[in-house]
């Protein structure tokens, strides 16, 4: 099997890791509401993409009360 030459420095390897470490994610502000959300993408908290209504989004209030009535139910 080869062996190296030479040995890697310490500088080289810790160049050739330091990519390996995590990035932020870089996030932008929605149109309509101004929550964050990734770049490109539907905001999950409104529907909105590029100021038009995308998804139809229901209330928080709306899914506690399904889900209250789903328990009743049982």
């Amino acid at each position: 099997m080869a062996e190296p030459k030479k040995r890697l420095t310490s500088t080289r390897s810790g160049n050739r890791q330091s990519k390996d470490g995590l990035k932020l994610k870089s996030l932008s502000q929605c149109s309509h509401c101004k929550q964050s959300v990734i770049p490109h993408t539907v905001c999950l908290n409104c529907g909105y993409y590029a100021g038009k209504k995308i998804l139809e989004v229901k209330s928080e209030k709306a899914k506690s009360k399904k889900e209250s009535e789903d328990l009743k139910d049982e």
